[in-house]
């Protein structure tokens, strides 16, 4: 008898007039977990902890933004189609959201608040200490795809597949049951690669930033097989899902520049 991970029956929690969307609370959790490894982590280098919680002041809200535009941005017929709504666009607790533009921005923001003036160490120093708490939030956050049960793959019929509801199956898959739950996989994909930073940044001297690198390189190569097994709507260019073209692309220019660094002498 084979057994199926199961859909979820919610998607909220109501008190009264408050409703409160399960996937923010992932989000929410994924966040104050990044805050805390990030401090300790940075601490462990001799930074001082506070510098990570005064600039996630700037860089989390920039990040959410970043993430969101990048998801509307690649996914606009949803938004601005025959059939989409606007206004949707800024109900972030739907669902949706692009790593890419939280990375992106994100780390922009951060780098130009943590250089506005002297700090205990260098960025690349305090990028390092964000990498493995990074992969735990994200690790984290994909959960919040179960409970709106999205970002699923093809059918399957493993052990592990995601049971699907009906009104839930995509154009041309509603006589299959069971799909890839590949939110789990990224999910596992990023605290392996949270557990791995850890154990190289206790064990192995590296050049400044090149676990930030390796952290790119990593998600990136995960992101390339777990995107070609969702079937969600996307654009395309080339006949290739555009976040698949993202993450080729950032996987070699990750690799490149820590190829360079682990080249040149400490």
């Amino acid at each position: 008898m084979h057994r199926f991970l199961p859909s979820p029956t919610v998607s909220a929690v109501h008190f009264g007039f408050l409703t409160i969307h399960i996937y923010a609370l992932i989000i929410l959790l994924g966040i104050v977990c990044a805050i805390l490894v990030g401090r300790r982590c940075y601490a462990n280098i001799g930074g001082d902890q506070d510098e990570i919680t005064d600039i996630a002041f700037y860089a989390i809200p920039s990040g959410i933004i970043g993430g969101r535009l990048y998801h509307v941005l690649t996914s606009p017929d949803a938004y601005f189609g025959v059939n989409g709504h606007p206004w949707s666009a800024f109900k972030i607790w739907e669902g949706g959201m692009g790593i890419w533009g939280a990375i992106g921005l994100g780390t922009l923001v951060a780098y130009k608040v943590f250089t506005r003036k002297k700090r205990s160490l260098s960025f690349l120093q305090f990028a390092d200490a964000l990498a493995p708490g990074l992969l735990i939030a994200q690790g984290i956050g994909r959960w919040g795809n179960y409970f709106n049960i999205e970002l699923f793959g093809g059918p399957s019929r493993l052990p592990w597949a995601l049971s699907m509801p009906i009104n839930y199956r995509p154009a041309g898959y509603e006589n299959f049951q069971t799909f890839h739950p590949t939110f789990l996989y990224e999910s596992l994909w990023c605290l392996l690669g949270a557990a791995l930073v850890l154990f190289i940044s206790r064990r192995i001297s590296l050049q400044t930033g090149a676990l930030f690198l390796g952290y790119i390189a990593f998600y990136c190569l995960g992101r390339l097989g777990i995107e070609y097994l969702r079937i969600d709507t996307a654009h395309h260019l080339w006949g290739l899902r555009i976040n698949l073209w993202v993450s080729g692309f950032g996987l070699c220019v990750a690799s490149y520049f820590l190829y360079r660094k682990m080249k040149t002498p400490r």
